[in-house]
Protein backbone atom coordinates (compact mmCIF):
# COMPACT_ATOMS: atom_id res chain seq x y z
CA UNK A 1 0.00 0.00 0.00
CA UNK A 2 1.65 3.22 -0.69
CA UNK A 3 1.22 6.39 1.55
CA UNK A 4 2.91 9.76 1.47
CA UNK A 5 3.03 11.64 4.26
CA UNK A 6 3.82 14.89 5.00
CA UNK A 7 5.59 16.70 8.07
CA UNK A 8 7.17 19.94 9.24
CA UNK A 9 4.55 22.51 9.08
CA UNK A 10 3.43 24.60 11.70
CA UNK A 11 3.31 28.06 13.11
CA UNK A 12 5.78 30.96 12.08
CA UNK A 13 5.94 34.74 12.15
CA UNK A 14 6.55 36.75 8.84
CA UNK A 15 9.90 35.87 7.35
CA UNK A 16 10.63 32.88 9.48
CA UNK A 17 11.38 29.06 8.07
CA UNK A 18 10.30 25.84 8.18
CA UNK A 19 11.38 22.56 6.29
CA UNK A 20 8.58 20.36 5.36
CA UNK A 21 8.95 16.47 4.92
CA UNK A 22 7.39 13.82 2.42
CA UNK A 23 7.94 10.57 3.12
CA UNK A 24 6.60 7.35 0.82
CA UNK A 25 6.07 4.16 2.02
CA UNK A 26 5.39 1.08 -0.90
CA UNK A 27 7.16 3.03 -3.82
CA UNK A 28 10.33 4.67 -4.50
CA UNK A 29 10.26 8.34 -4.99
CA UNK A 30 13.19 9.05 -6.79
CA UNK A 31 11.54 7.01 -9.85
CA UNK A 32 8.62 9.55 -9.97
CA UNK A 33 7.90 13.19 -10.22
CA UNK A 34 7.29 14.76 -6.84
CA UNK A 35 4.96 17.76 -6.36
CA UNK A 36 4.54 20.39 -2.94
CA UNK A 37 1.04 21.71 -3.49
CA UNK A 38 -1.25 24.28 -1.20
CA UNK A 39 -4.46 24.89 -0.44
CA UNK A 40 -5.27 28.18 1.15
CA UNK A 41 -8.03 29.01 3.10
CA UNK A 42 -10.87 29.22 1.24
CA UNK A 43 -9.10 29.17 -2.18
CA UNK A 44 -8.44 26.36 -4.70
CA UNK A 45 -5.33 24.10 -4.55
CA UNK A 46 -2.28 25.13 -6.44
CA UNK A 47 0.84 24.00 -7.41
CA UNK A 48 3.59 24.70 -5.29
CA UNK A 49 7.37 22.88 -6.58
CA UNK A 50 8.16 20.33 -7.78
CA UNK A 51 11.17 18.05 -8.62
CA UNK A 52 11.67 15.26 -11.83
CA UNK A 53 12.68 11.86 -11.67
CA UNK A 54 15.98 10.83 -13.33
CA UNK A 55 17.59 14.60 -13.40
CA UNK A 56 15.80 16.21 -10.76
CA UNK A 57 15.07 19.36 -12.00
CA UNK A 58 12.82 21.37 -10.06
CA UNK A 59 10.17 23.79 -10.74
CA UNK A 60 8.58 26.60 -8.63
CA UNK A 61 5.60 28.50 -9.00
CA UNK A 62 6.34 32.61 -9.43
CA UNK A 63 5.14 33.65 -6.14
CA UNK A 64 7.90 30.77 -4.73
CA UNK A 65 10.60 31.22 -6.97
CA UNK A 66 13.82 31.89 -4.19
CA UNK A 67 12.43 31.53 -1.08
CA UNK A 68 11.62 27.81 -1.48
CA UNK A 69 13.48 24.77 -2.37
CA UNK A 70 12.44 21.10 -3.08
CA UNK A 71 15.32 18.73 -3.04
CA UNK A 72 14.89 14.86 -2.51
CA UNK A 73 17.17 12.43 -0.35
CA UNK A 74 16.70 8.97 -1.84
CA UNK A 75 18.07 7.54 1.08
CA UNK A 76 15.66 8.20 3.24
CA UNK A 77 12.95 8.14 0.71
CA UNK A 78 12.19 11.62 1.35
CA UNK A 79 11.38 14.62 -0.55
CA UNK A 80 11.83 18.31 1.38
CA UNK A 81 10.55 21.73 0.74
CA UNK A 82 12.74 24.17 2.22
CA UNK A 83 10.68 27.80 2.79
CA UNK A 84 12.19 30.61 3.67
CA UNK A 85 11.30 34.16 4.00
CA UNK A 86 7.53 32.92 4.66
CA UNK A 87 4.47 34.93 3.86
CA UNK A 88 1.20 35.30 5.30
CA UNK A 89 0.07 34.32 1.95
CA UNK A 90 2.21 31.50 2.26
CA UNK A 91 -0.62 29.82 5.08
CA UNK A 92 -2.39 26.86 3.37
CA UNK A 93 -2.34 23.16 3.92
CA UNK A 94 0.33 22.10 1.83
CA UNK A 95 0.33 18.43 0.00
CA UNK A 96 2.53 16.33 -1.65
CA UNK A 97 1.52 14.27 -4.52
CA UNK A 98 2.88 12.00 -7.26
CA UNK A 99 1.33 10.18 -10.21
CA UNK A 100 2.38 6.84 -11.88
CA UNK A 101 1.96 9.12 -15.14
CA UNK A 102 5.62 10.44 -14.91
CA UNK A 103 4.48 13.18 -17.06
CA UNK A 104 1.32 14.53 -14.84
CA UNK A 105 2.15 16.30 -11.60
CA UNK A 106 4.96 18.54 -14.16
CA UNK A 107 2.62 19.43 -16.26
CA UNK A 108 1.22 21.49 -13.40
CA UNK A 109 4.26 24.01 -13.54
CA UNK A 110 4.31 24.08 -16.93
CA UNK A 111 2.49 27.03 -19.15
CA UNK A 112 -1.58 26.08 -18.70
CA UNK A 113 -0.88 23.62 -16.74
CA UNK A 114 -3.78 21.82 -14.47
CA UNK A 115 -3.76 19.91 -11.33
CA UNK A 116 -4.87 16.43 -11.93
CA UNK A 117 -6.08 13.83 -9.25
CA UNK A 118 -2.54 11.93 -9.13
CA UNK A 119 -2.54 8.53 -7.91
CA UNK A 120 -1.26 9.65 -4.69
CA UNK A 121 -2.11 12.04 -2.43
CA UNK A 122 -0.37 13.08 1.49
CA UNK A 123 -3.10 14.26 3.60
CA UNK A 124 -1.03 17.18 3.60
CA UNK A 125 0.09 19.53 6.82
CA UNK A 126 -0.72 22.74 7.75
CA UNK A 127 1.31 26.08 7.71
CA UNK A 128 0.63 29.27 8.98
CA UNK A 129 2.46 32.37 9.05
CA UNK A 130 1.42 35.19 11.13
CA UNK A 131 2.82 37.60 13.71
Amino acid sequence: QVQLVESGGGLVQPGGSLRLSCTASGLTLESYTIGWFRQPPGKEREGVACITTHLSTTYYTDSVQGRFTISRDNAKNTVYLQMNGLKPEDTAVYYCATDRNLGAVLAAFLPGGHIYAYDYWGRGTQVTVSS
